[in-house]
């Protein structure tokens, strides 16, 4: 999943003062590593950034 698998990510957020995207949680040097190559298929802090997921609870 790569990168892409960031995009679903509610830590990954766009910096309009830099201009480009970042992961909010701090990484260890390992784990930037593997994020900055685009390995973060096991990532321990993705979660799904889901907008419906209040709209579905009050259901």
């Amino acid at each position: 999943m790569g990168k892409d698998h960031c995009d679903y990510c509610i830590h990954y957020v766009y910096d309009e003062e830099i201009g480009c995207y970042y992961c909010q949680r701090n990484l260890d040097e390992d784990e930037m590593a593997r994020f900055m190559m685009g390995s973060t298929d096991n990532c321990h802090y993705f979660h799904l950034n889901d907008d419906y997921k209040i709209v579905r609870k009050q259901m």
